[in-house]
C-alpha cells in the first residue's frame, strides 16, 4: 500500500534521512525503531506530507503522492504530546475530523459515540480535555485520528510520558484498537519492547 523509496532530507547541512526506503502493506502495523534523533519522526512527517523531500518518492497504492498535501492523504497522526483542543470537549476534538469533512451531524455523533467505546472511554463525550489522565487524553487523540476513518495512521511516540504499568496496558490496548479498526499503521518508537508488543514488523532506522 505505501512504498517509501530512496527519500532524503537535510537540515542545514545536516542529512537527516539518507536514501531511506520502507513499505507498509494492508492491515500491517510497522514500528521504526531507532534512537533518538535518527530521523523517525522525520520520516514520519515526509509520509504524512508535513516535510518536503530533497529526492526519493512517496507512494500510495502505486501512485506518487510525494508532493501531495497533507490534508488530501487522509493520514491519520497521533503527535507525542496529543495536541488537543483545550476549549472543546471530548466528543468535539474526537468530531472535529468529522466536521470539517460535511459529515452529518447525527452521523458524526454516533460516529464518536463508536470511537469512544472502541478506545474505552464510553460517556466520555462531555468531559473537559483539561480534567483528563494523561492516558485518557491519549485515548482521545487516537480516537480523533481514527474518526475519518483515514487509510493510513501514523503515531509518534504515542505512549511516552506514562508509567510502566499504564504504558503496557494502553500498548496492548493500541494494538487492539488499530486491528479492530483494520487500519495500516507506522509507530516511531525508541523501546523495542513497545515495538514488538505493538508492530507485527520492526525497522531500525541508524543515525
Amino acid at each position: 500500500m505505501l512504498d517509501v523509496v530512496d527519500v532524503c532530507v537535510s537540515f542545514d547541512g545536516r542529512i537527516v534521512l539518507d536514501h531511506v526506503s520502507m513499505s507498509v502493506g494492508a492491515h500491517e502495523v510497522v514500528a521504526l525503531l531507532g534512537p533518538s534523533g535518527c530521523g523517525k519522526s522525520t520520516l514520519l512527517r515526509v509520509i504524512a506530507g508535513l516535510q518536503q523531500v530533497e529526492s526519493g518518492t512517496v507512494r500510495w497504492e502505486g501512485a506518487d503522492i510525494t508532493t501531495m498535501p497533507a490534508h488530501r492523504r487522509n493520514f491519520g497522526f497521533v503527535f507525542q504530546d496529543e495536541q488537543l483542543f483545550p476549549h472543546r470537549d471530548v466528543a468535539a476534538n474526537i468530531g472535529f475530523g468529522l466536521r470539517m469533512t460535511g459529515v452529518d451531524r447525527r452521523d458524526a455523533a454516533a460516529r464518536v459515540d463508536e470511537l469512544l467505546a472502541m478506545v474505552g472511554l464510553p460517556g466520555f463525550g462531555g468531559r473537559d480535555v483539561t480534567t483528563l489522565s494523561g492516558g485518557e487524553a491519549k485515548r482521545v487523540a487516537l480516537a480523533r485520528a481514527l474518526a475519518p476513518r483515514p487509510r493510513l495512521m501514523l503515531l509518534d511516540e504515542p505512549l511516552t510520558g506514562l508509567d510502566a504499568a499504564l504504558h503496557d496496558r494502553l500498548a496492548d490496548d493500541l494494538r487492539a484498537v488499530l486491528e479492530q479498526a483494520g487500519v495500516p499503521a507506522i509507530l516511531v518508537t525508541h523501546d523495542p519492547a513497545e515495538a514488538t508488543r505493538i508492530a507485527s514488523r520492526t525497522l531500525h532506522l541508524n543515525p
